[in-house]
């Protein structure tokens, strides 16, 4: 029996979880995840993702907001011995005295192709930047940022219009399929981990809330990209008469012509808001504006008395 102690929070890594437990040579010791803390507009206290389904399936949960200075729960980690830590999306940083305590190794599933997007936001960062592909690895974790050697990796595709929210959706679903493996090759010692290629690294930095604004300058393209990014948080945007709407879908009409008077409404027709960029025009499909629920780009227009030739953005 392979001895897991699972350390995660949010709901992307609840899939993996779920489908470990059906493999009957594994078994879930605990899981270690984040407070509770207040969440959406009422502030409630609401628990994480990964917490409510382990409390639902009876494994036991350990909560903190520092485990390197949690010395109780240190204590019970080496107690209960496990063979493995399993970290997926944890957002805790792990010190060297909590990485000996697994028998073997602490593996952690990064939702990149590593050494390409290092850190927080592998993502959302390999759409914004107009990635063709992209794969989830797991590997031994180390000190240094997801810089372990790498354990397995598999590719996935990214289409031209799939979301951030999409595509985690599908490392969600193909996490366990790696996870899985890596630990059974590692626990019968059929595993060699490689090294990382220190000369391909890139780094995926967190986005901020003032990353979310579209710069109209760009290319209808990148600015494509940047919607599809950020539909989940933060969600790009951009101001119309001076008040923030928020941009869900996107299309390319055009990317080549160079347009000097960039965040300009081209027209406006049943298909959406075609709005010029840097260079190209961008078509607006549905957005949201501020204090109103999601709509049609089009549907919207008549009460927002939009017009071709106006300008929006900053």
């Amino acid at each position: 029996m392979i001895n897991i102690v699972y350390m995660a929070t949010p709901e992307i890594a609840v899939n993996c979880l779920q489908k470990l437990l059906n493999f009957n040579d594994v078994n879930i010791q605990a899981v270690v995840t984040q407070p509770d803390r207040p969440c959406g507009r009422g502030n409630k206290i609401t628990p994480p993702p990964v917490k409510e389904f382990a409390l639902a399936h009876d494994i036991e949960v350990l909560q903190t907001d520092s485990l390197k200075n949690d010395d109780a729960l240190k204590q019970k980690l080496r107690e209960l011995a496990p063979d493995f830590f399993i970290t997926f999306a944890f957002g805790q940083l792990l010190t060297q005295e909590i990485l000996d305590i697994p028998k073997i190794s602490t593996i952690n599933l990064h939702a990149s192709l590593l050494p390409e997007y290092r850190g927080a936001n592998p993502i959302q960062r390999a759409i914004y930047d107009g990635k063709a592909e992209t794969g989830i690895t797991t590997m031994l974790t180390v000190l240094a940022l997801d810089a372990g050697d790498i354990c397995l990796q598999e590719k996935i595709k990214i289409t031209p219009d799939m979301t951030d929210a999409q595509l985690m959706h599908i490392i969600s679903d193909k996490a366990p399929f790696i996870m899985y493996p890596t630990i059974k090759q590692l626990y019968n010692k059929l595993l060699t981990p490689q090294k990382q290629d220190e000369t391909r690294v890139t780094i995926a930095k967190k986005f901020k809330k003032e990353d979310a604004a579209l710069d109209w300058q760009k290319t209808a393209l990148q600015l494509h990209n940047h919607v599809r990014s950020m539909t989940t948080w933060p969600v790009a945007s951009t101001t119309v008469e001076g008040k923030n709407v928020k941009i869900l879908k996107t299309t390319v009409l055009e990317n080549d012509s160079v347009n000097e008077d960039y965040g300009t409404i081209a027209q406006i027709t049943k298909d959406g808001i075609a709005v010029k960029a840097g260079h190209g025009t961008l078509l607006i499909q549905e957005l949201k504006p501020e204090g109103k629920p999601k709509m049609d780009a089009f549907a919207w227009t008549n009460g927002a008395k939009l017009k071709a030739g106006m300008k929006i953005g900053g």
